[in-house]
């Protein structure tokens, strides 16, 4: 029996102004509440917009939310010249507890590779803060049968030099492309195959202390109505859902999966 807490990490994406932000959070805060939310059963956390941190910092240390929250990306570089850029110090200072690297959206439209995640994975960890590195497969690769070998090469150069207790420490969300935003979800033996994978990896490279205590996400369309299926495996330790987390009633139901 692991004694790794699942995360529930609800990715808004580009949605959600300030305002907007304030209200979404103050709605989940109460469904959480009226469900009964037990945090030592599941973590939540919301990965928000740059501009919408500030105000949930405010709201979460001001009505005391048992809620973690972080950035969807961060700069390689520590200051400077590098217009739009927001360092990992910047997040730090705003107590942000995630940062996610490697979200297939920044790798399509934005070039990212494995060894800039890589590097992006030290400097969240550097910064004091939990990094979510992001790994998975597209719809060529799964049709392929190569699901497995291509995650795992990502997954080795997305670590490649961390120590083990580094490794213990971050979550890494398994996300297969061709299931985000799309309405096609993997089936949960699909999660544990690739999740269970992952930690067979983590645990030649890094040890089993590792790998019992690294936790694994699986991302993409997770639905209040598939989420306990995919928790009952026993390498999928928590989501990381992109638009049922903008919806407060189906966030607080996959984030108490457990109630079920």
């Amino acid at each position: 029996m692991t004694d790794r807490t699942p995360l529930m990490a609800g990715n808004w994406k580009m949605n959600c102004n300030h305002v907007e932000a304030a209200g979404l959070v103050q709605k989940l805060d109460w469904t959480l509440k009226d469900g009964h939310y037990d945090a030592s059963k599941s973590e939540c956390a919301l990965i928000v917009p740059f501009t919408d941190i500030r105000t949930v910092q405010t709201l979460v240390e001001g009505d005391k939310i048992p809620m973690a929250y972080g950035a969807q990306d961060v700069s390689l570089y520590a200051s400077g010249a590098y217009t739009g850029e927001i360092s990992a110090d910047m997040l730090a200072k705003l107590k942000c507890a995630y940062v996610v690297v490697g979200h297939s959206e920044r790798r399509d439209y934005h070039g990212e590779t494995d060894e800039i995640i890589n590097a992006k994975a030290k400097v969240v960890l550097a910064a004091g803060m939990i990094p979510i590195v992001c790994c998975g497969e597209k719809l060529d690769i799964r049709k392929a049968g190569e699901q497995v070998p291509f995650v795992l090469a990502q997954v080795d150069i997305c670590l490649a030099g961390l120590t083990a207790e580094q490794v213990a420490s971050l979550v890494i969300a398994y996300e297969p492309v061709w299931a985000i935003g799309t309405g096609e979800v993997a089936t949960p033996e699909d999660a544990q195959e690739v999740c269970g994978a992952i930690r067979e990896r983590v645990a030649a490279t890094f040890g089993a202390e590792a790998a019992d205590k690294v936790r694994i996400q699986y991302g993409g369309s997770v639905k209040a109505n598939n989420i306990v299926d995919i928790m009952a495996k026993p390498d999928v330790d928590g989501a990381l859902v992109g638009g049922a987390s903008l919806n407060a009633d189906e966030f607080a139901k996959i984030v108490m999966f457990y109630a079920v």
